[in-house]
């Protein structure tokens, strides 16, 4: 994703973020974006997420980039999985609405009932999403239009073409969504 889609992602959520504060981002470290040839950024779903982490510890927990700089090293270096308590406790989700979600197939757990820090964001993505009225019903045409594209991802062998295609898909995603909205709207 370019720099501007970015930014159209992250500003429902974070209506104070501004191109010249991911760059900034950036030259702390805090997001790695990768560059074309003629040196544009282009950012990933990973690269989104980690602006969304840093984001909300700098607004909602006030921490210092030093401390945000160490945690998103300590994820990186210990990618373990998360008890159902520490998913719960971590997004705000209630234990009943958890449950309701695992119903729906909106969140999978892995072996022996233990969540991914990709669940995480999940779900904080879910609470956010049902808080502006979004219903059930809904999330699960989402999770079916993503099973869809799993299987055709699931049809390619190479592991690198597959993330480069599932990033891909979801800029393609965002660009039709947006383009319906334009002819409806």
């Amino acid at each position: 994703m370019s720099i501007g889609a970015v930014l159209a992602q992250l500003r429902p959520e974070f209506p104070e973020v501004t191109i010249s504060k991911i760059r900034f981002l950036e030259a702390e470290g805090l997001v790695r974006p990768a560059r074309t040839a003629s040196g544009y950024r282009q950012f990933s779903v990973a690269d989104v997420e980690r602006l969304r982490f840093v984001l909300s510890a700098q607004r909602d927990r006030y921490l210092p980039l030093k401390v945000i700089r160490e945690q998103l090293d300590a994820v990186v270096a210990d990618s373990t999985s998360v008890s159902r308590v520490d998913l719960l406790t971590q997004t705000g989700i209630g234990a009943e609405q958890l449950s309701q979600l695992e119903r729906d197939g909106l969140l999978r757990p892995g072996p022996g009932g233990r969540f991914t820090t990709e669940d995480i964001t999940a779900l904080r993505t879910i609470r956010t999403m049902i808080g502006l009225g979004v219903e059930r019903e809904h999330l699960r045409a989402v999770r079916a239009a993503a099973d869809h594209e799993v299987v055709v991802l699931k049809s390619f062998s190479d592991p690198e073409t597959v993330r480069e295609l599932a990033d891909l898909f979801t800029s393609l995603h965002t660009l039709l969504v947006r383009a319906g909205l334009r002819q409806s709207g």
